[in-house]
C-alpha cells in the first residue's frame, strides 16, 4: 500500500511560517535540494490545498523551462509539473494545471483507495488544513521533518493547539552542512503496518 507522506519545512518552534507568510528564514541548499528531489523522484503524486496548489503551479511550471534555474531545481520542477496532482478545494477555484484532478474534501474512503492505488508513496506539502485533517483521520504514515535552526517566535504552527497528541516514532534523523536536520517520523500506532 503506498504511503501519505507529509514533508515540511518549520523551524525549531515549530512554524512553517512567519504570521504573514514569510519564508525568509529557509535554508535552501545542496542537500534539502537533493532530499527534495529524490522524494518526488520516488512518489507517485501530490496531495495539495488549493493555495498551495495554486502557488506551485505558478511557480514549478515556469522553473522547469528556466535556462537560469540550477539543474537540480530543474529536474525537480520538472518531476513536480508532470506528476499526477490532488487538489483539495471545497470551491472548485483552482489553479489550471496539468495532471490535476480535484476532491472536494479529504474523505477518508477517497485516500484509503488512493493509498491502494498503484505507483509510489503520495506526498503533501504546505496545506495545514489538508495535514490537520489527515492527521485526524489517522491515515498520514510519515512526517519528514526539515527543521531549520531558527525560532521564529510567532507565525503559523505546523500544529495547532486543541488537538490531541499524537505519538511519534523516529524513523531516522539526518543533519545537512547548513544545520537543516531532516527528521523522519511516523505515527506510533502505525508503526507496525
Amino acid at each position: 500500500m503506498r504511503k501519505i507522506i507529509v514533508s515540511m519545512w518549520t523551524t525549531l518552534d515549530g512554524f512553517v511560517a512567519g504570521p504573514r507568510d514569510e519564508m525568509d528564514w529557509l535554508q535552501i541548499e545542496e542537500q534539502v535540494i537533493r532530499y527534495e528531489r529524490e522524494l518526488v523522484e520516488g512518489s507517485g503524486g501530490l496531495l495539495l490545498g488549493r493555495i498551495t496548489h495554486a502557488d506551485f503551479a505558478g511557480h514549478w511550471p515556469r522553473a522547469a523551462r528556466d535556462p537560469d534555474e540550477a539543474e537540480e531545481v530543474r529536474r525537480y520542477a520538472r518531476r513536480v509539473d508532470t506528476m499526477k496532482k490532488i487538489v483539495i478545494s471545497a470551491s472548485g477555484n483552482i489553479a489550471a494545471w496539468q495532471n490535476t484532478r480535484r476532491h472536494e474534501r479529504v474523505d477518508p474512503d477517497e485516500i484509503i483507495e488512493l493509498k491502494r492505488g498503484h505507483g509510489g508513496d503520495i506526498v503533501v506539502y504546505g496545506s495545514l488544513g489538508v495535514i490537520w485533517s489527515l492527521v485526524e483521520l489517522g491515515l498520514v504514515d510519515e512526517f519528514h521533518l526539515l527543521v531549520h535552526p531558527v525560532f521564529l517566535c510567532d507565525g503559523k504552527a505546523l500544529f495547532e493547539g486543541g488537538r490531541p497528541p499524537q505519538r511519534l516514532e523516529l524513523i531516522s534523523a539526518e543533519p545537512f552542512t547548513s544545520g537543516v536536520v531532516l527528521m523522519k517520523y511516523r505515527p506510533v500506532d502505525r508503526a507496525a503496518s
